[in-house]
């Protein structure tokens, strides 16, 4: 895989690990690699936040707690 993200030129820390098919109870599959990075196993929990003009994105929860804390951070920068 590592050849089609020099083809398209990505960024060192960008990743594109390729697609995914929705299964017919509306599954689909993180590909393996995408897990071993990003160290998601199985019972783990994943949040899904969806804009409906750019999509959708699939992360860790604490990634989103730290996100919120940079902002209110910032607000209170801000007082």
């Amino acid at each position: 895989m590592a050849r089609g993200k020099q083809i398209l030129g990505l960024p060192k820390g960008k990743h594109l690990f390729g697609t995914v098919k929705v299964g017919e109870k509306g599954q689909i599959v993180i590909p393996k690699e995408a897990r071993a990075l990003f160290g998601i196993g199985a019972g783990d929990t994943l949040l899904i936040l969806g804009d409906e003009s750019t999509g959708i994105i699939v992360t860790r929860p604490d990634v989103m707690t730290e996100v919120a804390g940079r902002v209110f951070r910032k607000f209170d920068d801000d007082s």
